[in-house]
């Protein structure tokens, strides 16, 4: 038999089930996936299936679902599930709608039959029976891999259909298990032939849990129900969710308390659906093979939230009717072994009627299965193969177990055997077996061996032979036959393996009924059929082990559980099992008679000391419990609890207040209670730990005063207050004592300075008495102190001081605290957050303009006094900062105008306006210009003297007075400069400026001159359309905008600035370009082999860029899908290759600009055959081409701005071939070794690289390529700007005449 194989981790965590639904309806089926995401593919009969109106298919994390609409007949196939290496089977059953009635009347009938076991997972197509009279082992698989070998046609993977959601008026049906998809874990495997029947309660005590007004979740309760010995029944209830937000939780219970989820197995199974549409959830509870102790009570429950709901209901176990089934071709058994061939040996040879009359004796027919016990093995767990051995009298386990393993798992394929032996054979002890071989040379020599010892014919071995087929016969088998046999045929072989089943054990005494007591020595006997025969105990369904509990005998057959002492926990039902039956019993253990030799004493100890509880009892061996005010007591360091023979002792240690209180003891089994009070006193005393030694109370006047002295013992004490001789009583006015359990309190209410003095308390009960003498002192805070005075005031602060206050309130002053507000406020802010020693303080960071008041605190160990009175207000204020920016912003011949920013700084007095003042060089006075203050931070100083060099400064003034001054550091010459207008053209507008058509054109073009410039704009000469183009003008810069750009605004733009008869121009090439059109023709030119030549003209628009390639695509004319030849390909003409032989194909060509590909193609008009036969090759023919070339410029240089300091580059590309000579040049003069330049050229294009250049640097520079068929040159204009402004050196009064020197030498001034 081969080795079980062993199985890949599936990739579900929870598998489809075979569904069934009426027809018309829908059918939804659920996967989980191990992994989120995973990918999952869903098949019907073999064939994907893709999603549309028929089936849905979704996917959400690891939920996968398959959704069937409208199902009917046709859609009864088998489906499947794939995701990665792993493969589930299941399937569809669709019922017409009459047949809900009938299935309704089936399950409403009072004792269902018993119902019919499922088809078998695999079975084979032919149909055929084993080929030996014990079946040999078939596998089993719940899930088939894709990797592994795929299974016999006919064979598909059985799964179980799942509960269908039915409607509210369905009863509960039968259903069998799925034991194979969902396997129980190890602790359910290892019970699930245990009862699971304790826990019965009485059906008074379940109506206690069935609350009515309890809020109802039921729209259908499970019902009572019948069910025969062996037959499956469900319980079905159902909970509407259209008001819950989650799933309901439901369980079931047998009983008062037990619960069945921990029962879930091999007999019951526990089922959970959910219906989206009706919004209905489903619970159902599955009796599998049902047995006389399930029968009793049950309860389902319901929560959610705070919402609960249960229903009891009865289950009735029926025995089955006893029924006489005769199988007549059974019956009818061929004596002799000749067959005709293959495996139908069974139909041939003479009739045997004996069967027939054995069917007749039979009194009682068995109805256990008929188990193949290598199948169980195969199948089973390895902690399930000693319960195997045992329920099949297996007694060489390890041996069989061996066997198994040497079992090959495949067999290979044989040249000498038709057909070889099973991998395992079956038969009970005294049967007989049959061998059969079938060769595929009949004249082989063939040889049978046992445990490698060939066999004889004798009468137990019988050989025979029909055709090619030979036969090896057992008769009357052993356990001696129980071995390995081997067939030979020449040089092969093929083994089996036979496996003799014992006879089962029988109880021929069956376990009796038993009423014990505890502590006695109980034996339950029974006797089986065979001796030494292994037997099993069991305690309520659960199996005993060997403990000092429970101890087991053996005498020949007589088999014992021994209980060497009993006690109630023993009560219940005990089974004993054999291979062949069970016997059961129920032992009730009572206790014994109890009575109270000694009872309990109440007593009085004094505090600390022991206290002793004793009691007695007739029985020595009755433990028991100690409780204190009906709390249990537990033996600690001081309450010591002791048992000897019939007396128990409880013992308090050091008996504390917490000791006192009502004792009881109470035997164990019994409901007597014995019980006792103890009561503690202790003499009073009062403790003053709190207080000082020489205890005296400070309290301020004014305030309460509540003293709390602890006071202990046991009575209560009486307590009196004295002060003097003058008792306190407990109703005083503002002085009282109060009295309390644990403590006594003196209160006084607004202490005076009259409080003070000594006070005296006694404390006395009837176990002694204690007194004490306390002191009392009242105190008091200083008077304010007088209003201080402000002595200075600044921008943001200020001085003050203050005198003491007269009053110190008997205790000295340790400091004062300051406090300000603004006057129109009533919000006091503290200024010294530490005490002030001295009578002076400076209070800062104040807001200028704002009335200020301030006041002082007195602290001394007492407290802070009231507040002295406020001083007066006072105001801080301070002038503003110096303005800011003043610059020169224009010079005439007899005015100068100036501009400045805002003091940084201006505060809370504000800022009145500012003052201008103006000096002639050479002379110190200052002269006013404005006679009232300005507010503006603009001003023009006329009536000045032409030539002359003025200083000038600004002041800002407010309340305060003035604030410093700015002025200008160098004198101002009083002469009107014009300065000639400049564009200054930012360098992306130096080249062609591109956009794409349906872009926004926005120039922005800064320019300078003065006054200030006219300006112009014109395209190709013409005015602009205001329509379509706007124009913004300021003083130093001009803007043209096109909100949406098209092709006609392509062009020269032309911006002129003018100032007086000065100007200055600049020209902007705007190019606006879109995608191209297609090509104009495309023309298949030749066909030959797998080519085809294609020529094509180029298109009639080219967006208005040039064309920088095209893309060819090529189509089937079968399919007319098209596809991608050729990309950016740059010529009219190409050869497409490899093409396919005896396809027709056609082609297409879009253009392409920098814009992208055009929209459209053109289409060849005829189609290129690719031609089957006559191949022959047509070498083309090329011309030599003449890659020479004159060297040319394709990137001119352009005209560059650089800033003085900062490296500058000049770019170009050439092209030519040769490879021409690079040659740069500065105003016509070679540059040669010059380290301040740096030259470069990289595949054509030319960089000439200046570093940090300065004014000198400016000029004209070229650039000259030069090869063997000719030369040509490029030129550009460079300007460093750098230095002080022209404008900038004329207001310093430098001469015109030594400017124009400096321009001359090329050279500016330096910078300032």
């Amino acid at each position: 038999m081969p080795e079980p194989a062993k199985k890949a981790a599936s990739a579900f965590t929870k598998k489809p089930k075979t569904l069934e639904v009426t027809s018309g309806s829908a059918a939804e089926f659920v996967a989980e996936t191990g992994k989120a995401d995973a990918k999952v593919k869903w098949q019907r009969d073999g064939k994907d299936i893709q999603a549309s109106d028929k089936y849905a298919i979704k996917s959400e994390g690891v939920q996968h679902a398959l959704t069937v609409n409208n199902a009917t007949k046709e859609d009864e196939v088998v489906y499947a599930v794939i995701c990665g290496a792993s493969k589930v089977k299941f399937e569809l059953k669709v019922k017409q709608e009459e047949g809900k009635e009938a299935a309704g009347s089936q399950a409403n009938a009072p004792a269902a039959a018993p119902a019919e076991p499922a088809a078998p997972a695999e079975q084979k197509e032919d149909g055929s029976a084993n080929s030996a009279e014990r079946g040999p082992v078939a596998g089993k698989d719940e899930e088939q891999s894709t990797k592994a070998t795929p299974l016999p046609t006919g064979e598909r993977e059985a799964e179980v259909p799942a509960t269908v959601p039915r409607p509210a008026e369905e009863p509960p049906t039968l259903q069998l298990p799925d034991t194979q998809d969902e396997k129980p874990s190890d602790s359910a495997m290892a019970r699930k032939d245990s009862v699971w029947s304790c826990g019965e309660a009485a059906t008074e005590e379940l109506a206690k849990l069935d609350d009515s007004n309890r809020s109802t979740l039921f729209i259908e309760k499970p019902q009572s129900g019948t069910v025969t010995v062996g037959a499956d029944i469900t319980f079905v209830a159902k909970v509407e969710a259209k008001d819950l937000l989650r799933k309901p939780n439901a369980k079931w219970f047998k009983g008062k308390w037990l619960d069945l989820a921990s029962k879930a197995g091999k007999h019951l199974q526990l089922k959970e659906s959910f219906d989206r549409i009706t919004r209905i959830h489903t619970f159902e509870m599955q009796i599998i093979k049902a047995k006389d102790n399930y029968a009793g009570n049950y309860r389902c429950e319901v929560t959610w939230k705070d919402k609960f709901d249960s229903c009891i209901f009865d289950l009735e176990v029926i025995e089955a009717p006893e029924v006489q089934q005769i199988d007549i071709r059974a019956a009818f058994k061929r004596r002799a072994a000749p067959v005709s061939g293959g495996d139908g040996q069974d139909d041939a040879g003479e009739l045997d009627f004996s069967g027939l009359l054995k069917h007749r004796e039979m009194k009682e027919e068995s109805t256990e299965p008929d188990f193949d016990v290598w199948e169980l093995l195969k199948n089973a767990q390895p902690n399930e193969y000693e319960k195997i051995a045992f329920e099949h009298g297996i007694t060489d386990l390890r041996g069989l177990l061996k066997r198994l393993k040497r079992i090959k798992r495949e067999e290979k394929k044989s040249a000498a055997f038709a057909k070889i032996l099973d991998p395992g054979y079956q038969a009970e002890k005294g049967d007989k077996i049959r061998f059969v071989v079938d060769l595929a040379d009949p004249t082989v020599d063939l040889k049978w061996y046992r445990n490698g010892q060939e066999i004889r014919p004798s009468p137990k071995y019988i050989f025979e032979h029909k055709g090619t087929l030979r036969m090896l016969t057992i008769k009357n088998c052993t356990m001696a036959d129980d071995a390995a046999y081997q067939v030979s045929a020449g040089d092969e072989k093929c083994t089996t393996e036979l496996f003799v089943k014992e006879p089962p054990v029988l109880i021929t005494r069956v376990l009796e009924d038993r009423n014990e007591l505890v502590g006695e020595r109980v034996e339950l006997e029974c006797e089986v059929s065979e001796e030494n025969a292994q037997v099993k105990w069991y305690k309520n369904g659960i199996e005993l082990g060997a403990s000092p509990k429970h101890r087991f005998r053996t005498e020949g057959k007589k088999h014992c559980l021994i209980i060497p002492e009993a006690s109630k926990a023993d009560s219940g039902t005990y089974s004993v099992k054999t291979t062949g039956g069970q016997s059961k019993a129920v032992m009730k253990v009572d206790m014994k008679p109890l009575k109270i030799l000694q009872n309990l004493t109440d007593q009085v100890v004094r505090a600390g000391q022991q206290a002793v509880l004793e009691c007695e009892l007739s029985e020595a061996n009755v433990g028991g419990k100690w409780y204190k005010n009906g709390q249990m007591i537990y033996a600690s360091e001081l309450i010591k609890i002791t048992h000897r023979k019939k007396v128990h002792k409880l013992v308090v240690e050091k008996m504390a207040l917490d000791d006192d209180g009502d004792y009881t003891f109470v035997p164990d089994g019994y409901s007597v209670q014995l019980g006792a009070k103890v009561r503690m006193i202790d003499s009073p005393k009062l403790h003053l730990d709190h207080l000082s030694k020489t205890p005296e109370i400070v309290v301020v006047a004014g305030n309460k005063l509540r003293l709390d002295i602890p006071v202990t013992g046991e009575p209560l004490p009486k307590i009196v207050w004295m002060k003097g001789e003058k008792v306190i009583m407990d109703t005083g006015g503002r002085v009282k004592a109060e009295s309390f359990p644990d403590h006594t309190s003196l209160v006084i209410e607004m202490a005076e300075k009259d409080d003070s003095g000594p006070y005296k308390i006694v404390v006395q009960n009837e176990a002694g008495e204690d007194s004490a003498q306390l002191k009392i002192k009242v105190v008091d805070v200083p008077d304010p102190p007088a209003p201080p005075i402000v002595t200075e005031v600044g921008g943001d602060w200020c001085s003050m001081m203050w005198n003491p206050p007269d009053y110190d309130g008997s205790s000295p002053i340790l400091g004062y605290v300051i406090e300000r507000k603004k006057k129109q406020s009533s919000r006091w802010m503290r200024l010294n957050f530490d005490v002030c020693k001295e009578m002076t303080f400076e209070p800062k960071n104040m807001i200028e303009g704002i009335p200020y008041e301030v006041r002082v605190f007195a602290i001394n160990a007492i407290g802070m006094s009231k507040p002295s009175e406020p001083s007066k207000a006072f105001v801080p204020l301070a002038p503003t900062s110096e303005p800011t920016l003043l610059s020169c912003d224009g010079v005439t011949d007899t005015s100068v105008s100036l501009k400045w920013r805002p003091p940084e700084r201006i505060g809370a007095a504000g800022l009145n306006g500012y003052r201008i003042e103006y000096c002639l060089e050479g002379t110190n006075e200052w002269i006013v210009s404005n006679s009232e203050l300005t507010d503006k931070t603009k001003y023009t100083i006329n009536g000045l003297p032409t030539g002359e060099k003025i200083f000038v400064r600004v002041k800002a003034v407010n309340v305060a007075g003035e604030s410093p001054p700015i002025s200008m550091t160098t004198a101002i010459l009083v002469k009107e400069v014009v300065e000639p207008p400049k564009i200054r053209l930012p360098r992306q507008l130096k080249q062609t400026y591109i956009r794409k058509v349906g872009e926004p054109l926005n120039l922005l073009i800064p320019f300078q001159g003065k006054p200030r410039p006219k300006v112009i704009w014109t395209k190709d000469g013409d005015p602009l359309d205001s329509n379509t183009v706007n124009i913004r003008n300021t003083d130093a810069d001009t803007v043209l905008f096109i909100r949406k750009t098209e092709r006609k605004h392509s062009g020269n733009y032309e911006l002129t600035v003018q100032v007086e008869k000065i100007q200055d121009k600049a020209t902007i090439v705007v190019q606006v370009v879109e995608k191209p059109g297609p090509p104009m023709t495309v023309k298949i030119v030749d066909i030959w082999d797998t080519n085809v030549a294609l020529e094509w003209s180029p298109p009639k628009d080219d967006g208005n860029a040039a064309i920088t390639g095209y893309t060819i695509q090529k189509a089937d004319k079968k399919t007319m899908d098209w596809y991608t030849v050729i990309e950016h390909y740059h010529r009219n003409n190409c050869v497409i290759t490899e093409l396919i032989i005896g396809n027709e194909y056609y082609f297409r060509v879009f253009s392409e600009n920098m814009c992208g590909l055009s929209d459209d193609a053109t289409v060849t008009k005829n189609s290129a055959l690719i031609q089957k036969e006559g191949l022959a090759l047509k070498p083309p023919k090329y011309n030599d081409f003449d890659f020479q070339e004159v060297p040319k410029f394709t990137h001119p240089l352009i005209n560059t701005v650089a800033v003085a300091g900062y490296n500058a580059t000049l770019n170009c590309s050439v092209r030519g071939n040769p490879k021409p000579k690079i040659c740069w040049m500065k105003n016509r003069m070679i540059i040669e070794n010059d380290p301040r330049y740096r030259m470069f050229s990289n595949q054509g294009v030319c960089t000439l690289e200046i570093r940090k250049p300065s004014p000198y640097d400016g000029g004209l520079y070229s650039c000259k390529a030069i090869n063997a068929l000719g030369e040509d040159e490029v030129e550009c204009k460079m300007e460093v700007k750098g230095g002080l402004p022209l404008q900038e050196l004329l207001m310093q009064g430098v001469p015109l005449t030594i400017i124009d020197s400096y321009r001359n030498l090329k050279t500016i001034l330096p910078p300032k």
